[in-house]
């Protein structure tokens, strides 16, 4: 692991990118910061700390490197000669998370452009030991190379994800219709990764959506109705985490996903309560939010894991009344019924149970005060 203080900035933080390698499956052996006014533009770091790299990376027999950093392909392709190793920065250790976790069709198609997207600035010098290819008899002509043959045909499969993805926003706006038509009151939950938004979202809806101590554990949108008074409801939603420095392929590759938080009613930023760099986490969240179109959403702070930091469970109201900050216990349930009496507070007015789809029978169990969600 790998990580520089660029142009005199802060320390580096190795931790989150040990969380990284660990949800990839990497188990980390050594680790490695220094501080330099700008890159080296042939090996990023110096060639002093190359150096030390190669020899903490024998001694340890690590037989990978990952840099908290994002590295230019010839970056990448030299460290990769000097360390006799392989190398990849940020970019690509995010991307092979979301690979994993990805479950729906779209999560996947998302994924694998947001992949292409990456290795097409990477298909550098990697067959030139490759002559063009030469056709048949009447055939003869330069021809193309083999970088050449495998930039048109990742091209082509770029098209035909985009084209793919085009028809599942489509339905999802579809569907975003409808629920505006229909008088629906929709919530996003968003928040930086691990800030517990899957735990908040199943302790609401009951659903038992994926949730884990681990990053990125969820990347497939879920939503839910939820029950928040006799004859009072919201559609809330579970969408991907973000984190520092996304790379700008995942957040176009996932920009229909996203759209849940920009077409939203109202947002419940997620935030761990217990962290110590929640302040950065919150205004990391903020940049992604304003990048999606959704910077003017109101939105409520949920200060998840109180459990965990010793507080206890309030809420905050603004200047105008309406609750602008919770503290909640996701794990424990601490909390939840005043999160509920703020989204309340957001709500100018509720639908009848009448414009929602279904029959009297499907509708009937929001009417009891017990029952939270119906899935």
């Amino acid at each position: 692991m790998v990580a520089l203080a660029l142009n005199g900035g802060p320390p580096p933080d190795l931790q989150e990118l040990c969380a990284l390698a660990a949800s990839a499956g990497a188990r980390v052996v050594g680790q490695v910061t220094g501080r330099r006014d700008r890159p080296d533009p042939a090996l990023f770091v110096g060639s002093g700390k190359a150096e030390e790299i190669g020899r903490l990376c024998a001694e340890c027999q690590a037989d990978l490197v990952v840099f908290d950093h994002t590295l230019s392909p010839g970056q990448q392709r030299n460290l990769g000669q000097a360390l006799k190793r392989r190398v990849i920065d940020r970019v690509a250790l995010i991307l092979d998370i979301f690979a994993l976790r990805a479950r729906s069709h779209e999560g996947k198609l998302q994924v694998e452009l947001a992949q292409l997207d990456y290795l097409s600035a990477r298909l550098v010098r990697g067959w030139t030991h490759l002559e063009r290819q030469r056709g048949g008899i009447g055939l003869r002509g330069p021809g193309e190379t083999q970088l050449e043959t495998d930039r048109r045909l990742i091209g082509q499969r770029v098209k035909q994800l985009r084209l793919r993805l085009s028809a599942v926003e489509r339905q999802r706006k579809n569907r975003l219709r409808q629920r505006s038509r229909q008088g629906t009151f929709s919530v996003s939950l968003v928040g930086y990764t691990n800030a517990g938004k899957s735990t908040l979202f199943n302790a609401l809806t009951h659903a038992g959506v994926y949730a884990a101590d681990q990053l990125f554990a969820t990347l497939d949108t879920t939503s839910r109705r939820v029950f928040l008074a006799p004859g009072e409801f919201m559609v809330l939603s579970d969408t991907v985490g973000f984190i520092r420095d996304l790379p700008h392929s995942l957040i176009e590759a996932f920009k229909s996903t996203l759209t849940e938080a920009a077409e939203a009613d109202l947002l419940l930023h997620v935030i761990d309560a217990s962290d110590p760099d929640r302040d950065a986490h919150r205004q990391a969240v903020e940049r992604v939010l304003s990048e999606v179109g959704a910077a003017d959403v109101p939105r409520i702070e949920v200060m998840n894991k109180i459990d965990c930091a010793g507080l206890a469970s309030r809420s905050e109201a603004g200047p105008d009344g309406r609750v602008r900050r919770v503290w909640v216990s996701a794990a424990s349930g601490e909390g939840l019924a005043g999160l509920r009496e703020a989204v309340r507070s957001h709500v100018p007015a509720f639908p009848s149970p009448e414009t929602w789809p279904g029959t009297l029978s499907d509708n009937a169990g929001f009417l009891q005060p017990s029952v939270q969600s119906l899935l």
